[in-house]
């Protein structure tokens, strides 16, 4: 089957830009990456480029089937739209709701795809979420959670910075959308404190912005409660609130993020714990059904990559092959919930999320 992308152009080369490049330039797409600075040793193509320049943006842009914006989300608003002036292909990993919003409206008019929120949530989370759902004849609740976690924590806090700064300080401040007996509605991060138990490791989780992507709007009159939470280690949610509330750090997102990530900065040795539960009936009888995983680091192309990185990268991968092939739409949004899981898994980048090495040894 002929593909539908070819060459892909990579906006931002960190840790899951670089990683989303290299896994691609496997898969046999044509690869060149892009950003303010960038080394030599990469496998695929590079060049440096000013994405604060919508000039440069344009330009460079020109030739490719598809982009991928790994850049921080203020800047996703401009490639989108030049994206779809030109015609191309887009996908991002955004969780940031006006961002979002803003592309699927773009969608509407453009000849290509559009597809933010490809990442591990929102994204992976809603796929999984959808499947769990679709086994049930009437659904009450969707319940996602994720959590992603030293897998040796230490201090109070019990937490580690491997995710940008940025988006985790927002996540934890920005109002979180869910359905409440049956009705659409706003409310408060940090709230809704609960416990979760996975493979014997005590969790809590509670209530985070931006996890559930379009959920709210496909599940509207079908589900009475849906919602998102982010796990992490017990006493970590009462800290964070002491941080940012009593303290009023809210007042200053920047400097809190510099501060919790100068505390807490990466670690190498990470687990993403992903549970996802519908209750519902099936048939005539309420039951429960579960997707419930720990995914650790992985060799990727001769590379030890964390949890957090390529359970990022591996689910925007996977859904450009379904673009490429044909299994999806080749233009407007695509909604994460609407992707088959069982489709999903079967791309070669897909394939991680059952435990299939990507072309190699899989390493715990």
């Amino acid at each position: 089957m002929q593909r539908k992308i070819n060459s892909i152009l990579v906006f931002g080369l960190g840790k899951v830009g670089s990683l989303m490049a290299s896994m691609l330039h496997e898969t046999g797409f044509e690869i060149t990456g892009a950003d303010v600075q960038v080394r030599e040793d990469f496998p695929f193509a590079v060049k440096t480029l000013d994405v604060s320049s919508c000039d440069e943006l344009k330009k460079s842009m020109q030739g490719f089937d598809a982009v991928i914006s790994c850049l921080p989300y203020s800047f996703n608003i401009g490639v989108a739209t030049i994206a779809s002036k030109l015609g191309i292909h887009y996908f991002d990993l955004t969780e940031d709701v006006p961002t979002t919003k803003a592309i699927i409206e773009m969608s509407q008019s453009s000849t290509a795809v559009m597809a933010p929120q490809c990442g591990l949530a929102p994204g992976f989370i809603a796929i999984v979420g959808a499947s769990v759902a679709d086994r049930l004849d009437k659904i009450r609740n969707i319940k996602l959670r994720v959590g992603a976690l030293p897998s040796n924590p230490t201090g109070l806090l019990s937490y580690a910075f491997n995710w940008s700064p940025e988006g985790v300080v927002n996540e934890y401040l920005n109002d979180c959308e869910v359905i409440e007996h049956g009705r659409h509605k706003w409310i408060s991060p940090m709230e809704w404190l609960e416990k979760i138990v996975i493979d014997g490791i005590q969790l809590e989780a509670f209530t985070t912005s931006g996890g559930l992507g379009t959920m709210c709007e496909t599940y509207a009159g079908v589900v009475e409660n849906l919602d998102y939470k982010s796990l992490r280690y017990p006493g970590h949610a009462q800290l964070m609130n002491f941080f940012f509330h009593e303290l009023l750090m809210r007042e200053d997102r920047k400097k809190a993020g510099e501060i919790l990530v100068n505390a807490k900065p990466p670690v190498s040795d990470d687990v993403v714990y992903v549970h996802a539960s519908a209750e519902g009936w099936q048939p005539g009888t309420l039951v429960r059904e579960e997707f419930v995983t720990a995914y650790r680091p992985v060799g990727i192309a001769g590379r030890r990559w964390r949890a957090i990185s390529w359970t990022t990268a591996a689910s925007a991968c996977a859904v450009i092959e379904l673009v490429s092939n044909g299994t999806l739409p080749d233009k407007g949004f695509i909604k994460q919930e609407e992707i088959d899981l069982e489709k999903f898994m079967e791309t070669k980048n897909g394939r991680l999320y059952s435990g299939r090495a990507h072309g190699g040894k899989l390493e715990g």
